[in-house]
């Protein structure tokens, strides 16, 4: 099972980036939420993807062009 952790551990967990840099990548869906009741947890696993990302945010449907 994935180990959940909280805003702040997240934070430390990438090097002692502020709980506010968490929180706009989460707005930003840079990093996903999961939630735990009323509590925003985020996984050990979608921490180290965002670590081998690089930090890039996920590309969606809304992001792509079209080719003609």
């Amino acid at each position: 099972m994935d180990e959940l952790l909280s805003v702040d551990e997240a934070a430390r967990r990438l090097g002692g980036l502020s709980k506010y840099t968490i929180h706009a990548w989460l707005s930003s869906g840079k990093l996903r939420r999961t939630k735990v009741g009323s509590r925003t947890m985020i996984r050990a696993s979608e921490l180290q993807r965002v670590i081998e990302d690089g930090g890039k945010s996920p590309v969606t449907r809304s992001h792509m062009t079209e080719v003609a």
